[in-house]
């Protein structure tokens, strides 16, 4: 029998902390010129996610790759669509600003009117197929592989896998081991990365497992096959996984 809300996992919690701990020592060189660490200024945010919706075990986590600047960049909620954070998830809080901060990417927490495309879609598909978030999640859970945000000076985002190697090894350290450790709390049956390179990261670090993997398109603008009807392209995905 599955947990309830009520019930959240203090591993998950504990296994965020040290997380945000872990990276917010390391450096990262020119191009980068502004990291955002979500886990620290809306850790609120993020705690209020972990202690409501990670209880128990799940059969599937869906893995995406870092935060999005009008999602969980704001409101410290994997793929943070702001309404359905507050709306769907029943979430907000007060959210600090970073320091630095990018004069071009301010955080505005949930005062923020810009719209995270890949959550909405991400989130409106859970909604209508499941109704209330609390069936979600009763066996699924959202993360993040990374919790950083990387900001050219221009304001664009850098993702991760753009860093030098050196750089960029010791961040997938720190990820790969959260990972495990979420992972491992929360007893998976699947591990689903929303795109290939969440799933090619959850494959690496979690080999050994006794878990499955794979994928479904990313909701983001920037893949074309997402623009033409994603919710119906990853509910024929997940059933032909054989989840749904």
């Amino acid at each position: 029998m599955r947990a309830s809300v009520s019930e959240s996992n203090p591993a998950i919690i504990q296994a965020a902390r040290g997380l945000s701990q872990s990276v917010s020592k390391l450096r990262f060189s020119a191009p980068v010129h502004t990291v955002y660490n979500p886990l620290d200024y809306a850790w609120d945010a993020h705690e209020a996610y972990l202690r409501r919706y990670g209880m128990g075990t799940k059969r599937v986590v869906f893995l995406g790759m870092n935060p999005g600047p009008w999602g969980m960049a704001q409101v410290g909620v994997p793929f943070g669509e702001i309404p359905a954070v507050r709306d769907w998830l029943g979430i907000e809080v007060p959210v600090r600003r970073p320091d630095p901060e990018h004069p071009k990417r301010p955080i505005q927490g949930f005062a923020c009117k810009r719209s995270e495309v890949s959550g909405r879609r991400l989130w409106g598909l859970f909604a209508r197929r499941f109704g209330s978030a609390g069936t979600f999640f009763q066996d699924h859970f959202v993360l993040n592989y990374c919790p950083l945000v990387f900001m050219l000076e221009s304001g664009a985002n850098h993702t991760p896998d753009k860093l030098p190697a050196i750089e960029r090894d010791a961040l997938y350290r720190a990820c790969d081991e959260h990972l495990r450790r979420v992972v491992e709390a929360l007893n998976p049956v699947w591990v689903i990365g929303v795109g290939k390179f969440a799933e090619s990261r959850a494959r690496e670090s979690l080999q050994g497992a006794l878990l499955s993997f794979g994928s479904i398109a990313h909701p983001s603008p920037a893949n074309p096959a997402a623009n033409r009807g994603w919710d119906d392209l990853v509910t024929k995905q997940m059933e032909e996984i054989g989840i749904w």
